[in-house]
């Protein structure tokens, strides 16, 4: 049974790939998750906001004057509640590569050019495989049009392209007004891969003490039916490689990924749930099947129920939407 694939031009064992997550924060659990046959594993992110602060000091920035204006000394993370500083993410990224073989992509998260490309560039020196890019942008601006905000991501990706020679992937929100057209962009502006889709964790209100505080859902499979679309609707579509993400739990859940077109499938609130030995679990799954249904490889079924090659392309458009209606029946 073969289940090697490729993603950002890395040869994987398998599609089965650990996303950004604490998971990974460790040097114990990076062995972990090789053990338990990760075919590669994307670092937590490192935040636009450390990046000022190792830079700039921003600590002392955000703190001057907040005497008068308490809830002010709230609005940013403080220093210690970020996982690993700039600092020791590099540090981080060079012992992981001594630790394991399986490939290391390292990922930044912010929304604005500001360090990006100087931080890329020491990833890549500190010898990551890969570079993922997690923009993270929630536009509140009302005078900021839809082509301003894409452009922001189009920037962010030449600028950081321009830098460095390892691969980049962009981790995306569905949330633009034709998803279609800016994978496409992204695409023609050089991403060796489109990650689908970030979840972003949404703030709450605590009726209580009355703040607005984070609220962190992990991921049920019914959340893979949205990247399961747009990896089906992009596969053929676009030079760039497709991870799916959010909603992988089960063995089905990558096998039915990897057939719309998925590259790779990405795992964590499964993991955080189960355990890193999920992994596992799985991957037999996945075989199982394979050689239940006569697969010899990933290879085999990879894109063969894309919306190009499926025998109802509509299934993946809003013609679908009214037979769903229709087939339902209340309890």
């Amino acid at each position: 049974m073969n289940l090697t694939t490729t993603y950002l031009g890395l040869t994987l064992k398998s599609p089965l790939v650990v996303s950004a997550s604490p998971l990974a924060d460790t040097l114990d659990n990076l062995k972990k998750i090789e053990d338990a046959g990760g075919a590669a594993v994307v670092l937590h992110s490192l935040f636009e906001e450390q990046l000022r602060q190792d830079s700039l000091e921003l600590d002392e920035r955000m703190t001057a004057g907040t005497e008068s204006f308490a809830e002010a000394l709230t609005y940013f993370p403080q220093p210690s509640e970020y996982r690993l500083g700039p600092e020791d993410y590099l540090e981080h990224i060079a012992k992981a590569k001594k630790t394991v073989k399986m490939p290391i992509i390292a990922s930044l998260n912010g929304s604005t050019l500001g360090g990006w490309t100087s931080y890329a560039k020491q990833i890549q020196q500190a010898g990551a495989d890969a570079l993922e890019l997690n923009i993270y942008n929630i536009p509140t601006d009302m005078e900021a049009t839809a082509d301003k905000v894409e452009q922001t991501y189009l920037d962010i990706l030449k600028a950081v392209k321009s830098e460095i020679q390892i691969p980049v992937a962009v981790k995306l929100s569905p949330f633009f007004t034709n998803f279609a057209n800016m994978a496409k962009r992204l695409d023609d502006a050089g991403a060796n891969g489109l990650v689908l889709f970030n979840r972003f964790y949404q703030p709450d209100i605590d009726l209580e003490s009355l703040e607005v505080v984070p609220n962190v859902l992990l991921s049920t499979p019914m959340a893979m039916r949205l990247p399961l679309r747009w990896v089906a609707i992009l596969h053929g579509r676009i030079k760039a490689d497709l991870a799916a993400t959010s909603g992988i739990h089960r063995g089905t859940d990558a096998l039915k990924c990897l057939m719309a077109g998925a590259d790779v499938t990405m795992m964590c609130s499964v993991l955080l749930r189960r355990g890193i030995e999920h992994i596992q679990v799985v991957e037999k799954e996945i075989t199982d099947w394979m050689q239940e249904h006569e697969y010899e490889s990933v290879a085999q079924l990879q894109g063969s129920m894309s919306q190009e090659k499926c025998g109802d392309p509509s299934a993946f458009e809003r013609a679908q939407y009214m037979k769903a209606l229709a087939s339902y029946k209340a309890a």
